[in-house]
């Protein structure tokens, strides 16, 4: 996944398509992919056009990013001052089908999850989704974990509208501590936005996980901040995302880190 917010409006094509490890590349050439070869079931880009309509705009496909001629055309010549964009390797045992497709979007909220929840449709399916409201159960429209999780963070978000921040630090709390009841693994690097402010959670339950990089004011996007899976070029001021941390980064800028308490290996002694 990679994501930009900054006050300059970026081009879709900056991170999916024109650096020199892009998102395009980084489908069928990935540096450290954890699981899989290839990120083929699917991508997805959204962005804010904040003088038409507070909500984002989202662009979801089952095809591999490679194959989309129409994305290639479009992406150059949409700009936003927020943009997050993914490819997705769908977790085993769940359907490559639009609905599983990150970015997702809900009001004014847009999110993105790289990983998985363990075994999902036999062990967290049921009891995340049983925990849910009526109106987050509503709006579900598929069967996968990243759309489940999205519903149970925006039961969150619904109580604390000004926190997006804390609504995510709490969403990953509980995926912890319900996984740790079933007795399964998750991979839980996340990603929210209201089209103001951003938060990033780079997180799992065994350890290290997915790699998760920041860049801030970089070369290409003076500015603004880009959060990556892998960094999207050579420039220098890649940063990696500690595991069990927190980013939030905001227009026009300014990024901050802070440790996530989490119960389970590589918590705080």
């Amino acid at each position: 996944m990679a994501a930009y917010i900054g006050e300059r409006p970026v081009p879709l094509s900056a991170l999916a398509l024109e650096p020199e490890h892009s998102l395009l590349v980084q489908s069928y050439a990935p540096r450290e992919m954890q699981s899989g070869v290839v990120n083929a079931d699917g991508f997805g880009a959204g962005w804010y056009a904040p003088e038409v309509d507070p909500e984002p705009a989202v662009y979801r496909s089952v095809r591999p990013i490679w194959a989309d001629r129409s994305f290639a055309s479009i992406a150059p010549r949409v700009l936003s001052p927020v943009v997050f964009a993914a490819v997705r390797s769908a977790t085993p045992g769940l359907p490559a089908e639009e609905s599983g497709v990150p970015p997702f979007s809900a009001g004014r909220y847009m999110f993105m999850h790289n990983g998985a929840v363990e075994g999902f449709r036999r062990s967290a399916m049921r009891r995340l989704r049983g925990s849910l409201s009526d109106e987050a159960y509503a709006g579900l429209l598929g069967v996968s974990d990243s759309e489940t999780i999205f519903a149970c963070l925006l039961d969150r978000l619904r109580g604390s509208p000004k926190d997006p921040e804390g609504a995510l630090a709490e969403t990953v709390r509980f995926l912890f501590e319900t996984c740790a009841e079933l007795g399964v693994g998750a991979a839980l690097n996340l990603g929210l936005t209201d089209g103001e402010r951003a938060a990033f959670a780079r997180c799992s339950t065994e350890g290290p996980g997915n790699s998760l990089y920041f860049l801030e004011g970089g070369r290409a996007f003076r500015g603004g901040v880009v959060v990556a899976s892998e960094p999207l070029d050579a420039d220098p001021g890649w940063r990696e995302v500690p595991d069990r941390h927190l980013l939030s980064a905001g227009r026009p800028g300014g990024v901050a880190l802070r440790p996530l308490e989490l119960p389970g290996p590589g918590a705080p002694s």
